[in-house]
């Protein structure tokens, strides 16, 4: 199941960009070798842009990457939830809010960093644990129905999403 690309069934249109972004392939594999690219990354960034907002309103480096370590909790928890058979829905995130209350623009980014791989690992070890029946389970998040196997290709996407727009808008390079 880690292998097979979901359906377009399998998730929401909303993520369809997402889940086109990411490559063939057993997904935990993917996810571990995309983490230290975007690892790589983070780590390249100098502490002078840590704080750096490309735009009024935008998220500095540090508050994108806590959106992301919120992302990738949320949707491990999501896959838990869901593999589990637990059936009632998830609500949604509120991103912006959980970005303003996350604390993240105040700590430094190799500290983000630090919590995000440890992040990273507990999702890898969780989706290596599901057998072929949980990763087919569905439920409901953010009012729509999601299968588990969806759900790490979905995580995976929206990193690769924002990897780009940090090369993009924060670093002013090609990623």
């Amino acid at each position: 199941m880690r292998k097979q690309r979901p359906d377009v069934s399998d998730y929401h249109e909303y993520y369809r960009s997402y889940v086109d972004r990411v490559p063939e392939g057993d997904i935990t594999v993917t996810i571990a070798e995309q983490w230290v690219e975007t690892r790589a990354l983070l780590d390249a960034i100098p502490a002078d842009r840590e704080e750096y907002r490309y735009a009024p309103g935008k998220w500095s480096v540090r508050e994108v990457v806590g959106h992301l370590i919120d992302v990738e909790r949320l949707f491990a928890f999501r896959a838990l939830w869901f593999a589990r058979g637990a059936n009632s829905p998830l609500p949604a995130m509120e991103q912006d809010e959980w970005a303003e209350t996350s604390n993240a623009g105040a700590r430094g980014l190799a500290d983000l960093t630090d919590e995000w791989d440890a992040a990273r690992a507990s999702s890898i070890r969780l989706f290596n644990s599901f057998d072929a029946t949980a990763w087919m389970r569905t439920g409901i998040a953010s009012g729509y129905e999601v299968r588990v196997r969806a759900l790490p290709w979905m995580l995976a996407g929206h990193e690769l999403h924002h990897r780009a727009l940090l090369h993009r808008d924060y670093l002013g390079s090609e990623g």
